[in-house]
């Protein structure tokens, strides 16, 4: 909200309140022309304030009685059949499904008796090697035959 009023004009009217007021009451006039000015703008701002205020506050009515208005269950099927139609996210997703199908798998791993199969075979330990003989006289052809 701006008066326009150019150098020319602004130079008539100090000239006339000079004339007028005189100079020796100029500047208190001036401080209380500018008090008043300060307070005309402090009333035009918070006037705005309060009209931008009330604009909003209409606004979020109309926006909360538009969404009162929508069923909630419509809203979630409309986002549902737009973003999954084949539903096959939704299924990929639900981990609910995985993990009742692996306990069930699990759970019923662990009910069932062992079956019987065949006894795995024993695992027998190599033959141990013979002792190696300790210097030449323990060769065979050194010993001397035995007699009967």
């Amino acid at each position: 909200m701006m008066l326009d009023i150019g150098w020319s004009e602004m130079l008539v009217i100090l000239v006339v309140a000079l004339v007028v007021i005189g100079p020796k009451d100029l500047p208190k006039v001036a401080r209380q022309v500018g008090r008043w000015t300060g307070k005309a703008r402090a009333m035009a701002r918070e006037f705005q304030r309060s009209f931008d205020e009330m604009a909003r506050e209409a606004e979020l009515e109309e926006i909360k009685a538009g969404l009162q208005k929508m069923n909630p269950v419509a809203l979630e099927h409309t986002i549902r059949e737009t973003i999954d139609p084949d539903r096959k996210l939704e299924k990929a997703l639900d981990v609910r499904d995985t993990f009742e199908s692996e306990a069930r798998s699990i759970k019923d791993a662990l009910e069932q008796p062992p079956a019987a199969t065949e006894p795995a075979p024993a695992v027998t330990a190599p033959p141990a090697p013979e002792p190696a003989l300790a210097g030449p006289a323990e060769r065979p052809a050194d010993r001397a035959p035995e007699r009967s």
